[in-house]
């Protein structure tokens, strides 16, 4: 029997049968990830979708209510602000994606490695992750900006950084679990090696629980760059992005024309509600946990 029938008999039903609980996903699941494409298809869409561009001002049209020409109103410059929702889906879903992906990424390949080599090098990356999960993300956020300057860019290097630890020390404690089963001995005593066994069945058994760590992560990264943004150090006008928005929109409140902030600021809670609705639903789904 060879390597390959032995993992599957052993150990990738498992994977499968995850990913045949994950089609008879509930209600909430489907709600939340409907939720998710629709901002995902706003961001992409953009051009085609949007009114007006972004950044065009209309002297004639400023800070009004919603009316036919401009649905959801104008900010203080005459600006659509339908538009900019739109547009800023791209930089408010951009930043975080790379972020969760590089920490997905690098996160899962020092728990896989740490979990697996042991010894020294182990304890040296479990120390490191211990380390960085000790500094909030938007603090290091914040310093990294006054060092090399405002921007996304910087904000999406540190806050890869800093969400390294909430993938890379789940990812350690479930590869240490898995090392220990049946089918990882199989491939040893047939004579594969670490690496391989690592790449070709290790990391795809534990892919769901990087996926879960994954979709709960984004919202809160979101989270973090919108108030990145929202105190002046990641995006710059006039770029629409949301949480710049709602920075913008916080001097209209007070004059009775909140609605640059309200609907920025609902489509984030909207969007960080629904990513987490959609971690809880793959965990239920994908890692055994429905009751």
């Amino acid at each position: 029997m060879s390597s390959h029938q032995i993992a599957a008999a052993l150990g990738g039903g498992v994977r499968f049968g995850r990913l045949r609980a994950l089609a008879r996903g509930r209600g909430t699941l489907i709600a939340a990830a409907a939720v998710v494409a629709v901002a995902v298809l706003a961001a992409v869409l953009a051009p085609l979708v949007a009114p007006y561009d972004p950044n065009a001002v209309d002297p004639a049209a400023v800070s009004q209510g919603g009316s036919p020409a401009h649905w959801l109103g104008t900010d203080d410059t005459g600006r659509d602000i339908l538009s900019r929702l739109l547009y800023g889906a791209r930089p408010s879903l951009v930043a975080p994606a790379l972020v969760t992906v590089t920490a997905g990424l690098v996160g899962t390949a020092l728990g896989i490695s740490a979990a697996w080599t042991g010894g020294w090098y182990d304890r040296f990356v479990s120390g490191l992750l211990d380390v960085v999960f000790g500094f909030p993300g938007l603090v290091l956020a914040v310093v990294a900006a006054a060092v090399f300057g405002a921007g996304l860019r910087v904000a999406v290097v540190t806050l890869s950084l800093a969400y390294l630890p909430y993938v890379g020390r789940v990812v350690r404690g479930a590869a240490l679990r898995e090392r220990n089963l049946p089918y990882i001995a199989a491939l040893r005593m047939l004579g594969m090696s670490g690496p391989r066994i690592c790449l070709r069945h290790l990391t795809p058994h534990l892919l769901p629980l990087v996926l879960v760590q994954v979709a709960t992560s984004f919202g809160y990264t979101l989270l973090d760059v919108a108030a990145f943004s929202f105190i002046g150090l990641g995006a710059q006008p006039p770029t629409a992005e949301w949480g710049l928005m709602v920075a913008n929109g916080s001097t209209g409140i007070l004059a009775g024309r909140p609605e640059q902030s309200l609907y920025a600021g609902l489509v984030i809670v909207v969007f960080v509600v629904a990513c987490n609705l959609l971690g809880a639903g793959l965990s239920r789904r994908l890692l055994g946990e429905d009751r």
